[in-house]
């Protein structure tokens, strides 16, 4: 089953859970910040960003920019960074949808629609 991993806040979560429901797609809906993406989900999806650790972090987050991670991102090793990222939900880019062969950052309803329907 599709895990999205959400904040109830986030516009952009709604549209994708929207979406979810227009297309009559199953999923379970978790709370991102109580309940991050664990350590290989996070693996999962990094490796269909081609290693792009940054494409994981919500960049534009208070959480990012108060932990210096602009900076420091680049000089972490991935390990140091998904132990981050499944530590502090709000630090993930949402929503965040994983599944059998699906593996989905932030909501761009084409490539949504082009991996799930």
């Amino acid at each position: 089953m599709l895990k999205v991993y959400t904040y109830a806040k986030c516009s952009t979560c709604r549209k994708a859970v929207k979406f979810l429901r227009d297309h009559g797609i199953e999923f379970k809906e978790l709370p991102i910040r109580e309940t991050p993406p664990s350590v290989v989900e996070l693996k999962q999806v990094l490796k269909s960003k081609d290693g792009n650790l940054r494409a994981l972090f919500n960049t534009s987050g208070l959480d990012y920019r108060a932990l210096g991670l602009g900076e420091k991102l680049s000089r972490m090793s991935e390990t140091d960074a998904l132990k981050l990222l499944a530590g502090n939900g709000n630090l993930v880019k949402r929503p965040f949808a994983v599944g059998e062969d699906v593996f989905l950052v932030g909501f761009d309803e084409a490539a949504w629609k082009k991996a799930l329907v």
